[in-house]
């Protein structure tokens, strides 16, 4: 399975040197009136807020490469130190565990609430994985670590995905004979949320396997 997601991982930057490639070759339009040819283009964008037109469909390659930036962070920390294995419920205070009871929900909720508002408000994938993240990590805190053996053994394919799913709409854009990342306007709501809400599971699953990668690294020091 650990090789299967290496060879998956070193596609999917193989794919995204090439993308990264040909787009360094067109040509660059001149100067224009940035703000005002956002507004005039939120129509066909999918969305109605102009960051997230701007961040998943006029220049989604920033996005996909701040996705690649945290993959490349998660493999360098892995490389040094493994999750730890699960230890079962661990003896934490009765104050810690309450609250972990009453927030999970709560901050499962508003993950996904931040995801949906993107369209039209401050939100999105990034805001609403660094939420799950934080309810994972509590989860950890407050001794809830049986689904570390889960996370171990789908650690890549997981922290890949929104990845492999940007990849997978930059090529379908291509192939259809658009430009790199440009939505088509009937479709273009839909494939941002397809791909914020696999963006958000990997940003959510990475940042949880950095937290544990760092702990482990720090009880190692001398």
């Amino acid at each position: 399975m650990k090789r299967l997601a290496s060879a998956a991982l070193a596609v999917m930057l193989a794919g995204l040197a090439v993308v990264l490639a040909w787009t360094v070759t067109r040509p660059v339009a001149p100067g224009r009136d940035v703000p005002a040819l956002i507004a005039g283009s939120l129509d066909a964008s999918g969305v109605s807020h102009p960051v997230t037109a701007v961040l998943l469909n006029f220049r989604g390659y920033d996005t996909l490469l701040e996705l690649v930036v945290l993959l490349i962070a998660l493999a360098g920390v892995r490389c040094l130190a493994p999750l730890p294995p699960p230890r079962g419920s661990a003896p934490v205070g009765g104050v810690l565990r309450e609250l972990a009871s009453l927030l999970l929900p709560v901050l499962v909720l508003v993950a996904v609430y931040l995801l949906w508002a993107g369209a039209t408000r401050p939100g999105g994938a990034f805001q609403g994985g660094a939420l799950l993240a934080a309810a994972g990590i509590l989860a950890l805190l407050a001794g809830r670590d049986r689904f570390l053996w889960r996370l171990e053994h789908l650690l890549w394919p997981l922290a890949g995905l929104g990845v492999a799913v940007f990849l997978a709409v930059a090529a379908g854009t291509l192939s259809a004979g658009g430009v790199l990342l440009g939505l088509p306007p009937a479709h273009a709501g839909t494939l941002i949320l397809v791909i914020e809400g696999f963006a958000l599971l990997s940003i959510a699953v990475t940042l949880v396997a950095l937290f544990l990668g760092t702990g482990e690294l720090e009880d190692r020091e001398p």
